[in-house]
């Protein structure tokens, strides 16, 4: 873990995000390994639209489904893999944004950030 005051870097925010998730696409569901299905980290608001890279805005995803994503809205890609036959884990999205509004709400800022969660929130839960 990072010493107080640091943020942690990419690995460190990845070993968090697989340790609070779990080692499975939030796209497709692939079970990730050490050679075919490698994880990235995916931003779900995307820092084109004010999304931080904290682990709150971070969740795990194939490589396939991270670069397929790019700068589309959580809804759009989630009609998109559904009609691919993926298996997308609404739940982890939705607990994931909560907890980012959340971290918002304790540490300010991120004003561009805040339309964009109240809009996906809405149109995921109606999903």
């Amino acid at each position: 873990m990072p010493r107080s005051g640091h943020l942690p870097d990419r690995r460190q925010r990845m070993a968090i995000i697989l340790d609070r998730d779990g080692a499975t696409c939030v796209w497709c569901g692939r079970a990730f390994d050490d050679r075919h299905v490698q994880p990235t980290t995916e931003h779900l608001v995307p820092r084109i639209k004010g999304g931080p890279s904290w682990v709150e805005n971070e969740v795990a995803a194939c490589r396939r489904c991270n670069g397929e994503r790019g700068h589309r809205t959580l809804g759009e890609f989630l009609d998109e893999c559904r009609g691919l036959g993926r298996d997308p884990d609404l739940v982890r999205i939705i607990t994931c944004l909560d907890n980012l509004n959340a971290a918002i709400s304790q540490r300010g800022g991120q004003r561009r950030a805040r339309p964009y969660i109240a809009s996906q929130l809405r149109r995921l839960r109606n999903a």
